[in-house]
């Protein structure tokens, strides 16, 4: 498992009696370091002496066969659920996944300054929490969630990253079953959490989004302060249903903080950010209007924490988007835009909206969508249907196991031959670089996404290194 702990500040240490009391773990034959340990790890590559290495199981791996190694490297403590045969002192525990989540939480309660925001959702979760990033740090402190770390292994791997000067975190928390929401927003304690929306993703893991919302409905059963409802959601009642907290703030169409007079620039947009502070005029450095959700969204979040409406405009309008999410890249006469990091019918439609303002002739090249179990075939039909329609888009390239059902849905519309349907990135590249050839030399703009396993970046480079 090489999930990395590694920060650039130094981490607080642990002394061997909070090891075991927050792990609740026995020492193999009574042997203890002496000292303390300045941090846990997941990733045997890094331990180092003054480490405790934590030995994750998984499905198809077992970090209990790497603990002669780190022993090796001179790591102190190896943290395990079955003794190992290595010269190293080892911490038994029962369960080494349930001990990483005890000691995410310890460390968690450890921190009582700590002003804690926790959010899910099915889209746009990455850019709120940068937004909410972006906002809080101006301010102090802060620690936020890193790339996708933001399961029940990675949130208490962020959470062990906690130093005495944080004073706001801002955790993102996924859901890829039952109950890995509940586990997770227990562990970080928020005092204002939330969902954003409720989409497609992960259809097949829940069975519809009736158990979308249900498994993201979770993290209401753990708030101390303000729950955060998305007003416009079509599940809007049914999570309203699941608030626990007497404070409760809405934002979106219909909500206590929401958008108006919003204008959609190519590579930017702006809007009236209405709030009970009162409204102020927003420049978002973000295209699309769902990044004007997203950025409702964050200052709800911010408000219900305290944030003063001067504080959240300030750090919106300053706010970065992450790698590979809509980032805009001039090459040559070509714009491209990557939006590679991730993708799902709600995003990959909203992606389209973006590409239609830009200049040019505009290209979407679109990789499969995953974890839409039973449901794929015919989502990547809608989604065929659907980015074809969307008027000011020229092309469509889907490529991918997909493809040919979302070529079926294309070929439903009147705009059939909008669309290429390709089953691999080697034929798809041929056709992209004839199709530049074609139109040139009229300027181009393409944006390519898919789901992370389609490494759509890889297709994009290849095509910018043959301009």
């Amino acid at each position: 498992m090489h999930t990395s702990t590694t920060s650039t500040a130094a981490l607080e240490p642990w002394s061997i009696e909070q090891l075991q009391q927050a792990t609740q773990g026995y020492w193999l034959n009574d042997k203890k370091p002496a000292g303390q340990i300045k941090r846990i790890l997941t990733d045997s590559r890094d331990a180092e002496a003054g480490d405790a290495f934590l030995a994750l199981k998984g499905e198809r791996f077992d970090a209990h066969d790497f603990i002669a190694q780190v022993a090796a490297q001179g790591c102190d403590i190896a943290i395990v659920s079955r003794p190992v045969d290595a010269d190293i002192c080892q911490l038994v525990v029962e369960d080494t996944r349930l001990a990483l989540g005890l000691l995410g939480a310890y460390r968690r309660q450890q921190n009582p300054q700590l002003k804690v925001i926790a959010l899910t959702g099915s889209s746009g979760k990455t850019t709120t929490k940068e937004m909410l990033g972006s906002i809080l740090s101006r301010l102090a402190p802060t620690l936020v969630t890193r790339g996708n770390l933001n399961n029940d292994l990675g949130v208490p791997v962020m959470l062990l990253e906690l130093r005495p000067e944080h004073q706001y975190a801002v955790m993102e928390l996924g859901a890829s079953h039952q109950g890995e929401i509940d586990y997770t927003s227990k562990m970080v304690q928020p005092h204002v959490a939330g969902i954003i929306n409720i989409g497609t993703a992960h259809l097949g893991e829940f069975g519809g989004r009736d158990g979308i919302c249900r498994a993201k409905s979770e993290i209401y059963a753990h708030i101390s302060e303000t729950s955060i409802i998305p007003a416009a959601d079509d599940f809007a009642e049914t999570i309203r249903a699941a608030v626990k907290t007497e404070k409760s703030l809405s934002f979106g169409a219909g909500g206590e903080v929401y958008a108006s007079d919003v204008v959609l620039d190519a590579q930017s947009s702006s809007f009236t950010l209405n709030t009970a502070q009162g409204s102020k005029t927003v420049q978002l450095p973000f295209a699309g209007e769902h990044n004007v959700e997203n950025a409702t969204a964050a200052a709800a979040f911010a408000l219900a924490i305290g944030i003063n409406l001067d504080d959240i405009v300030a750090g919106l309008e300053q706010a970065v988007g992450a790698k590979g999410r809509l980032n805009f890249i001039p090459h040559k006469d070509y714009l491209f835009i990557d939006d590679t990091y991730n993708a799902n019918p709600g995003s990959m439609r909203a992606a389209a909206e973006v590409l239609a303002q830009q200049q040019g002739i505009r290209v979407m090249v679109t990789g499969d969508i995953g974890e839409l179990g039973s449901s794929a075939a015919i989502e990547h039909y809608k989604l065929g249907r659907d980015l074809v329609s969307v008027k000011g888009i020229n092309f469509v390239v889907a490529v991918g196991e997909f493809a040919p059902a979302a070529q079926e849905g294309a070929r439903s519309t009147q705009y059939g031959k909008k669309m290429q349907a390709f089953l691999n990135q080697e034929q798809a590249l041929p056709f992209l670089i004839r199709l530049i050839e074609t139109h040139q030399p009229q300027p181009m703009s393409f944006l390519f996404k898919g789901s992370r396993f389609t490494h759509m970046e890889t297709l994009m480079a290849a095509l910018m290194e043959k301009l």
